[in-house]
């Protein structure tokens, strides 16, 4: 690119960091900013004194050979790996068996270190909230609830956060791309990290479950790279998740504990509850990304794509191109 842009990314989850990446490497100027302490979004974990728990999304496909390709550059710096754990399906009027042909990845020793792997190569800017979005005649300016005006202009600012989120921060300047966010309709997801004093026996690894408000359970430590004592993670349905959305989490983990429990789980030794307030979108829209090339604004992330981590980082290398080809 000539001259070099100055662009802002604002999340840091793999449709961001994947867009980012590609825009560096065509010389543009990028700054990624993230609310979080971290990069990840959702591909994370939850650390305490000596227990870890992958608490949002739980493993990722490969199936398109380009993020084949990419997945194996994660393999190769000992971020990812192949997971295979003894996996069933619980539950639900007709019995069903997982795809055995079905490669499943995990980050290794989280699932944020692919993300961490690479925010390595990029600037990121955490816990940095952007509020706002205003122009002048220099460019995009930026505000942010912890600081106020952040002082670089830009040349372009491409959102990689969630649909509801991204929709109020363009509704202003760019009317359309907020109608087309408002168009997706994102649920929330309860999830409750177990932790146990000895390994709890059972037949399975992980499972997913067709009855009751839970809809998926997993030994933690049976994804590679991970160590310490026994953790294990249970995800709500979102159709649960959401009529239980405001509910203090402590009733929260009773219920979920309770559906445990039903399965033929141990009472925990103790738990965490975390809300998913966007978790996943229901239907995805089958958008790709979008890009405002007279405006300079671009949308990216998995609710624009299909869901799933493969599609976000296929999202955020399309908003790429996109944006390559304007300022190219």
């Amino acid at each position: 690119m000539h001259p070099s842009p100055r662009i802002a990314v604002i999340g840091a989850g793999i449709a961001g960091l994947a867009c980012a990446t590609a825009l560096v490497t065509t010389g543009a100027a990028v700054t990624v900013y993230e609310k979080s302490r971290g990069p990840g979004g959702r591909m994370s974990t939850r650390r305490g004194d000596d227990w870890q728990c992958d608490h949002g999304a739980q493993y990722f496909t490969a199936r398109d050979p380009s993020f084949r390709a990419e997945v194996g550059r994660w393999e190769r710096a000992n971020a990812a790996a192949p997971w295979t754990p003894r996996l069933q399906v619980l539950g639900g009027a007709v019995p069903r068996h997982p795809d055995p042909s079905v490669q499943r990845f995990v980050g290794t020793p989280s699932m944020a270190s692919p993300a961490r792997y690479l925010a390595d190569g990029l600037n990121v800017v955490p816990q940095t909230t952007v509020t706002e979005l205003q122009h002048d005649g220099r460019g995009w300016r930026l505000y942010c609830a912890e600081s106020g005006l952040l002082a670089d202009p830009y040349d372009a600012v491409l959102l990689a956060i969630p649909a509801p989120q991204a929709a109020a921060l363009v509704r202003s300047p760019a009317p359309a791309l907020a109608r087309l966010a408002d168009g997706a309709t994102m649920r929330g997801c309860w999830a409750l990290m177990l932790r146990f004093a000895a390994p709890v026996d059972g037949s399975f690894d992980a499972a997913f479950v067709n009855e009751g408000p839970l809809r998926w359970i997993a030994r933690d430590g049976s994804k590679p790279g991970r160590d310490g004592p026994e953790t294990w993670l249970l995800h709500a349905t979102a159709e649960w998740s959401e009529a239980h959305l405001d509910q203090d989490a402590d009733g929260v983990a009773a219920e979920l504990l309770d559906a445990f429990a039903r399965l033929g789980g141990p009472a925990p030794q103790a738990f965490t509850a975390h809300r998913w307030r966007y978790a996943d979108t229901e239907p995805p829209l089958a958008v790709g990304c979008e890009w405002d090339a007279a405006l300079g604004l671009g949308l990216c992330g998995d609710w624009l794509n299909g869901g799933r981590v493969e599609n976000a980082w296929h999202s955020g290398q399309g908003l790429a191109q996109r944006v390559v080809r304007t300022f190219g």
